[in-house]
């Protein structure tokens, strides 16, 4: 068990404070929470847990920092972004190991992709504080883009460091002032963030972490009147939850919630290609992506095939301890998802779908801790519970089509419209089918990743942007100043 980062954090003083005003400070309270690590399912630290009281504190001092920082230059916040950036990138180990002990991670997926593209958020967050038009016209009107005050940001435990980046790195960009309750289940990462902020020289009160449950600081974030807004990644019934409490005092609410994302295999596909991709992009991190495509759509003439192709790409993952460089796939990140995952596979197999890989129970060889067998269902209707409900585990299910059409009314068939991807030699008609998808991201053959891209759902995924542009212009009010005064036409010299 490697506990050198624990060890560091506890020997700093981390574990026990949150950070309030630019210090390290003592909750409240005296309520604690066990960082248990899902390969063993023991308990490997405890951190200290915040309550309303620290939240009102947090508050006030952003409250008092936004005066100062919401005026301060886009080039000043710039520069600030870029010393985060470097920082992360700097302890990009330290950080890796972290994840990988409070939430399973892999440690080759946490070197490769959880740390990294979290870093990413605080780059495109850098360039946009410098490049984006926050102050425009329209003839002698001028258009104002300007921050929206206090920003509440309740972020999950599956991709720790990469949603916190992800809202903290435009916020600071549009001169806003945080408070983050990062999930008290995966905390050590939002510890070693809080330090590089510390580091980075960001003025006291901008950024504030009060670690502690959704039922206490989440909804004292949400119901406290000098909060302006509150960002979310989490359930749909967090979502809604975070939205009711945050209603009376008319705050700006986004979401990013759950999804059942749709994997569209067009009958033209490379299927030698198509379908291990599929199952790679459905499994990646171990299932817990609000995005992951769990619903694989295929002609039904192909199934035998693609059922092949599947299994053979799902038994070659070496799930195990996250710590190996060997391992592909750790546990799921805490008992509560690996009993709720156990529970949905025992559902497939009651409800008539065919196993054809995995099941219940543990790997062979794997004794204890959060482990889940890769598992894959066949001939799954599409009302079917396992086809509609997110499982947030290494769980796909194979869905069959006899027409393009019935295809696209497949995918569009949940109440969610998170992510979706398809597959097809043609573009044209691969194009075709994404425009007829409703969700918030389509990816057509495996694009990479772009931190640019707009990503947020539809229907009972959420509302709201993040990344790229979009994702700054969710913390911006738009204020027009009527008789601005024309501007000028730049000369021609």
């Amino acid at each position: 068990m490697n506990t050198s980062i624990i060890d560091r954090l506890a020997g700093a003083g981390r574990l026990d404070r949150l950070f309030i005003d630019g210090e390290w400070v003592l909750p409240a309270g005296q309520d604690r929470s066990a960082v248990i690590d899902p390969s063993t399912d023991e308990p490997v630290a405890e951190v200290a847990l915040g309550n309303a009281q620290d939240v009102a504190t947090a508050v006030a001092a952003a409250r008092r920092a936004f005066a100062t920082w919401s005026v301060s230059t886009p080039q000043s916040r710039a520069a600030l972004l870029a010393r985060i950036h470097g920082l992360i990138l700097e302890r990009a180990e330290a950080f890796a190991q972290a994840i990988s002990q409070e939430m399973g991670c892999a440690i080759s997926v946490a070197r490769g992709a959880q740390v990294p593209i979290a870093a990413e958020h605080i780059r495109v967050a850098r360039d946009l504080a410098t490049s984006y038009p926050f102050l425009t016209h329209r003839g002698s009107t001028a258009i104002q883009r300007e921050a929206i005050g206090v920003c509440g940001l309740i972020t999950p435990w599956n991709w720790p460091l990469y949603q916190i980046t992800a809202k903290v790195g435009p916020a600071l960009a549009a001169g806003c002032t945080i408070v983050l309750k990062p999930s008290e289940l995966s905390p050590l990462s939002a510890l070693l963030f809080a330090e590089v902020i510390q580091d980075a020289g960001v003025p006291a009160g901008v950024f504030n972490l009060v670690s502690g449950t959704g039922p206490e600081v989440g909804a004292a974030l949400a119901t406290h009147p000098d909060v302006d807004m509150i960002s979310i990644t989490g359930s749909t019934r967090a979502g809604v939850l975070v939205a009711q409490a945050a209603a009376p005092t008319v705050k700006r609410v986004a979401q990013e919630l759950g999804g059942k994302s749709p994997n569209v295999i067009l009958p033209d596909a490379d299927f030698s290609r198509a379908i291990p991709a599929a199952v790679a992009a459905g499994m990646r991190n171990v299932g817990q992506s609000c995005s992951a495509p769990t619903r694989i759509i295929v002609p039904r003439e192909r199934l035998a095939e693609v059922e092949r192709l599947a299994c053979d790409t799902a038994s070659a993952f070496v799930v195990g301890d996250p710590r190996s460089p060997q391992t592909t796939h750790g546990p799921v990140a805490n008992r509560a998802q690996f009993n709720r995952v156990q529970e949905m596979i025992g559902v497939g197999l009651a409800e008539g779908a065919r196993l054809i890989c995995g099941g219940p129970g543990r790997p062979q060889g794997l004794e204890r801790g959060c482990y889940v067998r890769p598992t894959l269902f066949s001939d799954v209707q599409p009302q079917m519970r396992i086809a509609q409900e997110e499982i947030f585990g290494p769980v796909l299910v194979i869905i069959t089509y006899d027409s393009v059409d019935e295809a696209v009314e497949i995918a569009n068939g949940t109440v969610y419209g998170l992510g979706a991807h398809v597959q097809g030699r043609d573009l044209a008609a691969a194009r075709a089918v994404a425009a007829r998808i409703r969700s918030g991201q389509v990816h057509i053959n495996n694009p990479p990743w772009s931190p640019d891209a707009p990503f947020g759902g539809y229907g009972r995924s959420g509302n709201g942007r993040e990344y790229g542009v979009e994702g700054l212009e969710e913390y911006l009010e738009t204020k027009a100043i009527l008789g601005y005064g024309e501007v000028p036409a730049p000369s021609a010299a």
